[in-house]
């Protein structure tokens, strides 16, 4: 394979480990996902059954827009599992990662009926870029995918709701950076409320302002690599095998 491949699947492996160390797993379920660099309609998948602190570069598995294997590979793939992603990835050209969970949090967000409050400075981030999809079942069916991706939109984050989280990025770096901070924006929303205590939000310009400071700092100022490369540095601390 090529060096774009390779460190694609790299990338990735890193995106599962970090995933499995920040606890965001559902053992064997959800996917992760990004595109094969000049192979259109090609991505990388976890292969299906295995732990997510066990995924390797080499052991990442080659599909189809349908989620069929293109490789001759023994690993088994979830074609099912790759519906959700499909969709992104089908209508979503700059998305060329996207990652879903079913975290405790996310999912407690996501049957509420207010979603995701801009209550903390995390969760602020992210104001007016999260969309969200009604929750029909487990996604099975192909012809839910338009509807995935008319609640998608444009935005970074999709709520799945009574379900879980997902997001997009450009990057590994991008779309990890999203799922991290949304994942912890709802954690905290979820630590407030179980206070019972009235809640403080902000103003709407407040919000409106905390996201565009974000993307100043994330994009502009390069924050969003220096805190991909210190996560990189924290897997090679604790075990480099990812890369093989």
């Amino acid at each position: 394979m090529g060096e774009a491949e390779w460190a694609a699947r790299v990338e990735l492996a890193a995106c599962y480990r970090l995933l499995a160390h920040f606890r965001m797993t559902d053992l064997i379920y959800t996917h992760a996902t990004v595109r094969v660099p000049g192979e259109p309609g090609r991505f990388l998948i976890n292969p299906y059954g295995w732990r997510w602190d066990e995924i390797t570069a080499s052991s990442l598995v080659k599909i189809d827009v349908d989620g069929n294997k293109v490789e001759d590979r023994p690993e088994r793939v979830n074609p099912a599992g790759f519906t959700i992603h499909s969709a992104v990835h089908m209508s979503r050209h700059d998305a060329a990662c996207v990652i879903h969970t079913h975290t405790r949090a996310g999912m407690a967000v996501s049957a509420l009926k207010d979603g995701l409050l801009p209550i903390s400075q995390i969760a602020m981030q992210y104001h007016g870029r999260v969309g969200y999809h009604a929750y029909e079942g487990i996604a099975l069916d192909l012809d839910e995918r338009e509807r995935i991706v008319a609640d998608l939109q444009d935005k970074p984050v999709l709520i799945l709701r009574n379900h879980g989280l997902l997001t997009v990025g450009r990057t590994v770096a991008e779309a990890f950076s999203h799922m991290f901070y949304v994942n912890m924006a709802c954690e905290v929303q979820i630590a407030a409320q179980s206070t019972g205590a009235e809640l403080d939000v902000p103003p709407l310009a407040v919000a409106e302002r905390v996201g565009r400071q974000f993307d100043q700092m994330a994009y502009d100022d390069g924050d969003l690599m220096l805190e991909w490369a210190a996560h990189l540095r924290l897997l090679d601390t604790l075990d480099p095998g990812y890369k093989t």
